[in-house]
């Protein structure tokens, strides 16, 4: 068996035995290797000569047969040195914890053709489950608008802003991803498996916790960091001052990556927390999928024009034009010198003015002088 053959098998045994996001092992791997930390901990024993629990339940992992029993399920592993390992997860080595979560996962568990060393271009949609159908719509909207540009959307598949947002990606002909809080084999929430099967089918399910495994509190919070790492970038939608998402969020601050909000009716409570990340600073307010390529797509790629409201005849005039077209009434008419003392111009200068704007239909010339012109009105 090769050098990399035994360390896929001794970080399937030890995705097996710790939970994600666990900082002691990830900093262990890092300094020791994986097929070192595995050998040491299958020997560890207690003060009493007993073998730890860590070591008790290594000896009785088979990683070969995990690996057997992932394929057979339609799971492989996905391991660092792997062509297919997504070097931004890198990033996690170095990032500050968040409630004792942290650091780059061993390995991950994938179920799907897409390959994860393809979303060097996703964005990722997260946000409330009790969305409202505003935040829902705003959520398959920027989804939709992404995917189309080629962006992989990936979300966590619960229920609200993230199904919205995988919903969209997919309606756009896009692909996506869910990261899991649970093993990758499984459906959770159960009532979206037609949705987690799709993505299964045509994207990708991922997961740090091996085949299986049950969604915990803590790996909903060890999740939402390769959710922040894997994409360049993370759209807010909707989140509570308590909610996830802002766990999501703060790593994303954590690994350097955009964060963006969208911003809702400021009474909305589910947007309270979305509207403290911009009041603060730490999101970019964005409204449109548009916006999120401008962020996140490469230099000159996806620039947004400056929205302006429509140009009015008026707005091409000079400023002593429209001095001039100020002092015509709108509806009664007045002479030419009339006009010049209300705009306090000489008399020739207004009636030089005052033939332009009867050349540009703003002002008339009636019996007993001048008045506006309907398009002056608009």
């Amino acid at each position: 068996m090769s050098p990399a053959d035994d360390d896929r098998l001794a970080r399937a045994a030890l995705s097996r035995v710790t939970e994600p996001g666990d900082l002691r092992i990830a900093r262990l791997v890092d300094e020791l290797g994986a097929e070192t930390l595995y050998g040491a901990l299958r020997l560890e024993r207690a003060l009493e000569g007993v073998l730890t629990d860590v070591a008790a339940r290594l000896v009785a992992v088979d990683p070969v047969r995990e690996l057997e029993q992932a394929a057979r399920l339609g799971v492989r592993f996905v391991v660092p040195g792997d062509p297919e390992w997504p070097h931004q997860l890198d990033a996690l080595a170095g990032a500050e914890p968040v409630q004792e979560r942290g650091g780059v996962p061993v390995g991950l568990w994938v179920r799907g053709p897409l390959r994860l060393d393809e979303l060097d271009r996703s964005v990722a949609v997260v946000g409330s489950r009790s969305a409202t159908t505003y935040g829902a719509g705003i959520a398959a909207d920027v989804a939709a608008g992404t995917a189309r540009a080629g962006f992989v959307l990936v979300s966590g598949a619960a229920f609200g802003i993230d199904q919205a947002a995988h919903r969209g990606a997919v309606a756009a002909g896009g692909r996506s991803v869910a990261v899991l809080a649970c093993g990758a084999d499984r459906v959770y929430p159960a009532a979206h498996r037609a949705l987690i099967d799709h993505l299964a089918a045509e994207g990708a399910v991922v997961s740090e916790t091996p085949p299986g495994g049950a969604p915990t509190r803590l790996r909903f919070l060890s999740r939402n960091r390769i959710i922040a790492a894997l994409v360049r970038g993370t759209v807010v939608v909707e989140a509570a001052v308590r909610s996830g998402a802002l766990n999501t969020a703060n790593w994303c601050t954590r690994v350097n990556r955009p964060l963006m909000g969208v911003p809702g009716p400021v009474t909305s409570a589910p947007s309270q927390g979305v509207h403290q990340l911009i009041r603060v600073g730490a999101a970019t307010l964005v409204t449109s999928g548009d916006d999120v390529l401008e962020l996140l797509g490469d230099a000159g790629e996806h620039l947004v024009d400056e929205p302006r409201g429509r140009t009015r005849p008026r707005d091409r005039l000079t400023v002593r034009h429209q001095q001039v077209l100020d002092a015509v009434p709108a509806e009664r008419c007045a002479g030419t010198d009339s006009i010049a003392r209300a705009a306090g111009i000489g008399l020739r200068e207004v009636q030089t003015a005052l033939d332009r704007l009867a050349r540009d239909g703003l002002v008339e010339r009636v019996e007993g002088g001048w008045r506006l012109a309907a398009m002056a009105h608009t």
